[in-house]
């Protein structure tokens, strides 16, 4: 990871134990991008994915596990 984005609470948003909805602003090599979390931005792994900048993936452990549908009824990649 880069030293870009850094967490500001006790654990950052997308390391928590829960999986989270997030929006990549920018992809960067290496299979990663930073998100905006609603708190700021972090850095994830988007590796297991197919998304791109404006996408709405679901991130746990800091790794994108699912793209979300844009439209209610859209499936989900």
């Amino acid at each position: 990871m880069t030293g870009r984005p850094e967490c500001h609470d006790e654990v950052c948003v997308t390391c928590s134990d829960t999986a989270v909805a997030v929006t990549i602003v920018r992809l960067l090599d290496d299979a990663l991008a930073i998100v905006d979390t609603g708190q700021g931005e972090e850095e994830v792994s988007v590796a297991l994915v197919s998304a791109g900048v404006g996408d709405t993936i679901l991130v746990h452990a800091k790794e994108a596990i699912s793209v979300l549908p844009d439209e209610p009824g859209d499936t989900a990649r």
